[in-house]
């Protein structure tokens, strides 16, 4: 396991950080974050999102230790391990504020795939892995990666199609397999693996990055580049893990993966729709001040159209995240109904997210194209939205079924 950085140890400024107080709801945290995120990450998003910067662990512990003197750090971090432990409707106020900048999750310590994580390693982790994984986890003070996707013909959104593979051996389990878009593998202090086992079932393993049968490739050259550690090539080979390396129980895995996929589609949903929100914010503002024949550009229809689409599709993605959410803390994650909700949401949200930042950068004009500008990053960073945590075509096909099931 990796050490724990210095800087999470002591603030630069020897100061204690600042506690949300008892009477703190999730609309003063969230405003708390919005101006933390503006004061903060603003300043040092261009460099990473426009300049191609890496977003490296020295700025995210910067970043964090920030976050915590200004008492927004961990939203969905155990209150225990240092974080505020906001239930999924205070998160979707909060999370659209981190948002607003593509790293301000990730300044907050809950951005992808560590969100996930945390999720389910508290849903199934034991005391000793809760101890070495997902307080450090929760703190800040590590990264942690997933390695579920393969390469063709591996697993993708089908998991059934797993082919790395893990066999009993004494005292643990060697894994062998390929792995590809492990988000954060670089730089990660430990994977979370999920591998074929006898029987015709999966296992999910904890697998520490510094295992001399894991190798961390190269990071694939992905439209998005905002995420630390990227998105890498892994490789198991004959990668030992002792028996108290399984995550949940034996065989179990396709089952218990679902512990982190309502919570990851909602989370990335409230994180994306803070991006749209400022951009739209963004564009109206240089529409009021820009003249093309002889008005402002705010004064023609047409730009209005696209500021009244963006204003109706911001709108409908925060009813369904906050009705999602509701959904998750009083029917559970792991509900059929929660399932249901976080697909419809999910698909819907990076849809209509995609749509938001194309008007922007209708709006925007030339410029719009242009990476001097954020909006131009935002739409080429928003792309992959519809693809991760489930495409949307694959989330409708399973919405779908759940309808008709009712009818046959």
């Amino acid at each position: 396991m990796n050490a724990a950085p210095s800087a999470l140890t002591e603030s630069a400024t020897g100061s204690a950080p600042a506690a949300p107080s008892a009477g703190d709801g999730p609309r003063r945290i969230a405003e708390r974050t919005k101006a933390f995120v503006q004061e903060h990450v603003f300043p040092v998003e261009r460099e990473i999102i426009v300049s191609g910067r890496p977003m490296d662990d020295a700025l995210r512990v910067r970043l964090q230790e920030e976050a915590r003197q200004a008492g927004v750090f961990g939203p969905l971090s155990p209150v225990a391990y240092g974080g505020l432990g906001l239930d999924t409707r205070a998160l979707a106020h909060v999370l659209e504020a981190a948002g607003a900048s593509l790293i301000g999750p990730i300044a907050v310590n809950a951005s992808a795939p560590d969100d996930g994580n945390i999720h389910l390693l508290a849903h199934l982790a034991t005391a000793e892995q809760a101890r070495r994984y997902l307080e450090p986890l929760a703190r800040g003070e590590i990264r942690s990666s997933l390695a579920v996707s393969e390469p063709s013909p591996g697993a993708g959104s089908d998991l059934t199609m797993l082919r790395t593979a893990a066999e009993k051996a004494p005292g643990g389990w060697k894994i062998n397999g390929v792995k590809h878009f492990v988000t954060g593998a670089d730089g990660a202090a430990f994977s979370i693996c999920m591998a074929a086992t006898a029987g015709g079932g999966a296992t999910i393993f904890l697998v520490d990055q510094d295992n001399p049968g894991l190798t961390v490739g190269r990071r694939m050259p992905t439209l998005d580049h905002s995420a630390p550690g990227g998105h890498c090539e892994v490789t198991f080979d004959d990668c030992f893990v002792p028996d108290d390396a399984v995550l949940g129980e034996v065989g179990k895995g396709f089952e218990q993966i679902q512990a982190r996929l309502a919570p990851s589609r909602i989370m990335f949903s409230m994180s994306w729709l803070g991006v749209a929100v400022r951009a739209h914010e963004m564009a109206a503002a240089r529409i009021v001040g820009r003249e093309a024949f002889g008005a402002a550009v705010a004064a023609h229809g047409m730009a209005q159209a696209h500021v009244a689409d963006n204003e109706i599709d911001i709108t409908a993605a925060r009813a369904l995240v906050h009705s999602t959410a509701a959904v998750i803390d009083e029917r559970g994650a792991l509900s059929g109904a929660a399932r249901h909700a976080s697909a419809i949401t999910k698909t819907f949200v990076s849809e209509a997210v995609w749509r938001v930042l194309d008007r922007v950068v209708q709006l925007y004009g030339g410029l719009g194209v242009c990476e001097d500008e954020l909006v131009a990053r935002f739409l080429v960073e928003a792309r992959g939205f519809r693809i991760y945590e489930g495409p949307s075509e694959v989330l409708r096909w399973s919405i779908a079924r759940r309808v008709l099931r009712a009818h046959r």
